[in-house]
């Protein structure tokens, strides 16, 4: 039977690996992000942010999609 200990011991080191590595990917999806929010809260950005919000209100120069 010391065959099912080491299959049990490796399942658990197994388990407990697999964890880990959801871990170490979950805190870099959220540096990431947390990254990815200051850039956008950035007020240097704020211009540009701006300009890009106003783009679909002006209008074309004479192009229009009516049939």
């Amino acid at each position: 039977m010391p065959s099912s200990r080491t299959c049990r011991r490796s399942a658990s080191t197994h388990r407990e690996g697999t964890e880990m590595v959801a871990g170490i990917v979950t805190a870099l999806l959220l540096a990431v992000f947390i990254g990815g929010w200051a850039w956008a809260w950035s007020p240097r950005r704020r211009e540009a942010f701006d300009r890009a919000a106003r783009m679909p209100l002006h209008e074309d120069d004479g192009q229009e999609d009516a049939p």
